[in-house]
């Protein structure tokens, strides 16, 4: 039991645990329970308590993947728009929440908070495509929203560094690579900008595409396959109906993945990584969206980068974000 870590993943819907020795090597079995995140901050701290102690009753250390904008420096959870209360003035957010502290207090544990796209990086930087040496890999995270995480490796930074630095930007709240403009004016995104790459890969995104298409009378197995009702368009039938050869679902996967390509050639323009990942739950639409992707990012990136960039599915597409928390507090 001595020397185990914890990584936690906090989503909005579920809080995933897991144990694990310095290694990496997993060291209990995976525990999720509720993270009743509209409940208010008391009623997710326990949730998360109960996960890691249900883990190991006394870790040593527990990393922890949250969304929104956070201070790994004093564990603070900035702004998290999923995760608060319904109150008489409607629904309060996470603002300035001492996670970190909550949860040390209640598991006699060290407590590191990382965002949870860029611990998803650091998952994939070190247990997946990465192989904890590619020069730099970036990562996105396609689904509700799009995340994204930078991880620099040795080799990668002027002057030289030996261990694996993620990028957080100057207030830690940096690397948020879905809020890319990759049309300026276009269609707006839930953080009030507009023309965002969220805006047009994220999954509510892809099923008003698919919708609209229907809507407009295209021949297309999806009508049959929701039986007429278009509220059951999800990305996952889009895909099933493209692997059965639906030529609209095929469209609808081509133009979203257009627009993931712009901004997958701007972001090796900027980063020139080794290892570009794509994961998340959309990802799982495979070559429908990774071939329209690549074929575009090859157009908008520089050759002589594009030449050198590895793109494809993550390796770790489920556990990026709990192996990346645990990575945090893993020694070395």
């Amino acid at each position: 039991m001595a020397g185990r870590v914890i990584g936690v993943d906090l989503g909005g819907t579920n809080v995933r645990a897991q144990a694990f020795g310095h290694d990496g090597t997993p060291a209990s079995d995976r525990v999720m329970v509720p993270s009743r995140a509209q409940e208010g901050i008391e009623s997710t701290v326990e949730a998360i308590v109960a996960a890691v102690l249900e883990c190991d009753p006394a870790p040593e250390a527990v990393g922890m993947a949250v969304p929104g904008h956070i201070r790994s420096d004093t564990g603070t959870v900035v702004w998290a728009p999923n995760f608060g209360k319904e109150t008489l003035g409607g629904f309060e957010y996470w603002e300035n929440v001492d996670l970190g502290p909550r949860v040390a207090a209640g598991t006699g544990a060290r407590v590191v908070l990382g965002n949870d796209a860029n611990c998803a990086a650091l998952g994939e930087y070190r247990f997946g495509s990465g192989r904890s040496k590619a020069t730099c890999l970036v990562m996105l995270t396609v689904g509700t929203g799009i995340g994204g995480g930078v991880v620099f490796g040795p080799g990668s930074l002027w002057g030289g560094s030996e261990k694996p630095s993620v990028l957080v930007g100057g207030n830690q709240g940096g690397a948020e690579m879905g809020h890319l403009c990759i049309l300026r004016g276009g269609v707006e995104c839930n953080a009030g900008s507009y023309g965002s790459l969220e805006a047009y890969c994220q999954r509510d995104a892809i099923v008003a595409r698919a919708r609209h298409k229907l809507r407009r009378g295209r021949d297309s197995m999806m009508r049959e396959m929701t039986q007429g009702d278009l509220a059951h368009v999800t990305p996952d039938l889009v895909a099933r109906a493209a692997d059965l050869g639906d030529l609209t679902a095929i469209e609808v996967w081509a133009e979203v993945g257009g627009y993931l390509g712009a901004g997958i050639g701007s972001l090796i323009n900027v980063f020139s990584p080794e290892v570009f990942a794509i994961g998340g739950q959309i990802a799982k639409a495979g070559k429908w969206l990774l071939e329209p992707a690549i074929h575009e990012a090859r157009n908008v990136a520089i050759p002589s980068l594009f030449a050198d960039c590895t793109i494809g599915p993550a390796v770790q597409m489920d556990d990026a974000g709990i192996l990346g928390a645990a990575a945090l507090v893993i020694a070395g």
